[in-house]
């Protein structure tokens, strides 16, 4: 984008930026164009180990304090809640001067700043904005969701979680699974039945769970690519004060669905160096191996790339409106179709190389991003729910049929 594009305005907002980052932060290493360059390693589907893990929230947690007490860490939030009030315009200035910067990876902040903090912004009382939001986005507190539970499947409005009237607040019971980063949070945003004579849409209510609570326990899952980033929670009788319930008591539904927008169109908003972006490491691949002029890889690499690109230009299209719409599950099922055909190519290409680690650079790194594809199917909702909720929704499709009870 030209400097004629922008406002005096924009350019000396990214002159603070380009100033406050020459300060705490490294430019990015000028890597030499061309295979076998860079870092072997790609942007999705890596998960570190468990210690890695927590060394990377302690540095994202420490540059996220000096950006936010910059001015630079809510730039789209209200004033009266730490945000800087500006427009969506900026938040993408800043992330095109950051994208020059080696900075600590915010995955642990994805949670928080993108699905739980939008959702008490919309739902959650006076009380709740003040406590949790600047310290959200500061990096003082870490979010995760308390959503999915082992037998509910796709079926969110089935959960057993159980939340029982005491006094001015509720205690809360129930088990959960596949709470990503749960092992390092401090609050949780959780789904439970407080009604249990009320239609199943209606009984349920959304409430803000202390994590450090004693009641509260976190075990790890492993998964198909043998990392622990997903967790199950068990939560044993813990109290949460009417104050920390999102709207209202039986609300439950309709606040799920606002988080539910947040999570599908958060997928179109992650970022990546050219070094590990996986569709241009997946060009880098096919030149490497000298398929460029294979008409059946072309083909499936232009589907990809342009894929890509759509999700991106949907999401920005969709930021700023407030709560998400319909490009929420848009942007959802193409980015889990686009991680599936990003593996399923580069299978193509490696053949057995993916398979085993021979230490050749860009070969085996290539399999931990197959191996996570089947969880992005799931993530926020199946791609079936999905396929449903844009018939029904979006495009007036008469309803599936449900089965006779």
């Amino acid at each position: 984008m030209s400097d004629q594009r922008r406002t005096p305005d924009e350019t000396a907002f990214q002159d603070a930026v380009r100033a406050f980052l020459d300060t705490h932060a490294k430019p990015l290493p000028e890597w030499e164009e061309g295979w076998g360059n860079g870092p072997d390693e790609l942007s999705a589907g890596a998960e570190p180990t468990r210690e890695e893990e927590l060394s990377m929230v302690a540095a994202a947690v420490a540059f996220r304090r000096e950006l936010f007490d910059a001015g630079f860490g809510w730039l789209t939030g209200p004033p009266e809640y730490g945000g800087a009030g500006r427009a969506q315009r900026y938040q993408e200035l800043f992330d095109e001067v950051a994208a020059d910067y080696e900075l600590p990876s915010e995955a642990c902040f994805i949670v928080g700043h993108h699905i739980v903090a939008p959702t008490l912004l919309a739902w959650g009382t006076p009380e709740v904005k003040e406590r949790y939001l600047r310290p959200l986005y500061r990096g003082d507190l870490v979010a995760c969701q308390l959503f999915s539970e082992p037998e509910a499947g796709s079926d969110l409005a089935g959960v057993k979680s159980r939340g029982v009237r005491d006094g001015d607040g509720w205690r809360v019971s129930g088990q959960k699974v596949w709470t990503s980063g749960g092992h390092y949070s401090d609050i949780g945003e959780m789904l439970v039945r407080t009604d249990p004579d009320a239609p199943k849409h209606a009984g349920l209510t959304m409430l803000m769970v202390d994590m450090h609570d004693p009641g509260v326990e976190v075990r790890p899952l492993r998964q198909l690519t043998g990392g622990e980033a997903f967790n199950e929670v068990f939560v044993d009788d813990v109290f949460v004060p009417d104050s920390h319930v999102l709207g209202k008591p039986g609300d439950g539904w309709k606040v799920a669905m606002t988080t539910l927008g947040n999570e599908r169109a958060s997928m179109g908003y992650r970022t990546a160096s050219p070094a590990t972006d996986p569709v241009e490491r997946l060009l880098g691949l096919i030149q490497h191996f000298g398929l460029a002029g294979d008409p059946h890889i072309r083909q499936e690499f232009a589907r990809i790339a342009i894929r890509r690109d759509v999700i991106r230009w949907t999401a920005a299209r969709a930021s700023g409106r407030g709560e998400p719409g319909a490009e929420a599950s848009i942007i959802k099922l193409m980015d889990s179709e686009n991680v599936r055909a990003i593996g399923e190519l580069a299978g193509r290409v490696l053949g057995p190389r993916m398979t085993a680690d021979t230490g050749e650079w860009g070969t085996y790194v290539w399999a931990e991003l197959a191996l996570s594809a089947p969880s992005r199917r799931i993530a926020g909702g199946t791609d079936e729910i999905m396929r449903n909720i844009m018939a029904e929704r979006i495009l007036g499709l008469p309803r599936e049929p449900r089965p006779l009870t």
